[in-house]
């Protein structure tokens, strides 16, 4: 009696090799066309920029010493108004505790921020291929608050207080920013030390915005400071359609 040396498939062998078939496989890093990603991250952050004219946000900054993150020495709230072509002002809307760590720590802070809005100098802050060598870090993607990300990792063209040696997420969707973390490749004061940073971001009205940042230097004046910051209400103005 003959045996069939090739048996016909069932039809479980068939739902399992249609199953495999939309089984999505991580590839390595290498493979990953990087040059895309990071053309794909330029035309983001440049479609931000255009597609606002103007925005307002109120930011509320908290200063913590030596470890210490429950008990703010000192608090700020400011009105925060950005114009396309201008960059930021603020508005104080109140303020608590030390007044040394107001003017040396938010004092400070806030005139970066604002030096760092000006048009040249925002064009040399911007997390884009001009300013960073980018790679990725990883094939897989990390989940960020419900986000698929692509994790990179961003090493400056220069030394600048406006730029960071460190980690960037982005939405491997439309490849906006998720999220930053690194260490300032200079600090922007002979008082301190460069900061350790973190942002975070999120879609508001079409647009990726900070809502939330973290900020750790040291100095001989205050030893360890943690400065955290949050951004609320943001009010959006785009820019008119071309």
């Amino acid at each position: 009696m003959l045996h069939n040396r090739h048996p016909k498939p069932s039809i479980r062998t068939f739902a399992l090799l249609s199953f495999f078939s939309f089984v999505p496989l991580a590839l390595p890093a290498q493979q990953l066309n990087l040059e895309s990603v990071v053309h794909q991250i330029d035309a983001a952050v440049q479609s931000r920029i255009n597609g606002i004219a103007s925005y307002t946000v109120t930011e509320h900054y908290a200063v913590y010493r030596n470890s210490d993150e429950t008990h703010p020495v000192a608090e700020m709230t400011v009105r925060t108004a950005y114009k396309h072509g201008e960059g930021k002002t603020y508005t104080t809307l109140s303020e608590s505790g030390s007044s040394v760590v107001r003017s040396q720590v938010l004092g400070r802070i806030l005139e970066h921020e604002r030096l760092m809005s000006l048009p040249d100098n925002r064009r040399q802050a911007l997390v884009t291929s001009a300013n960073y060598e980018m790679a990725l870090k990883s094939d897989q993607k990390q989940t960020i608050d419900g986000r698929d990300c692509l994790v990179l990792s961003l090493t400056p063209r220069r030394p600048s207080p406006f730029l960071f040696n460190g980690t960037l997420w982005v939405d491997a969707r439309d490849f906006t920013i998720v999220q930053l973390q690194g260490m300032a490749a200079k600090s922007h004061s002979m008082l301190t030390g460069p900061a350790q940073v973190a942002r975070q971001y999120a879609n508001v009205d079409g647009f990726p915005m900070a809502t939330h940042a973290r900020a750790v230097t040291s100095s001989f004046l205050l030893g360890q400071t943690i400065v955290k910051i949050d951004y609320l209400g943001y009010q959006i103005q785009p820019a008119p359609s071309k």
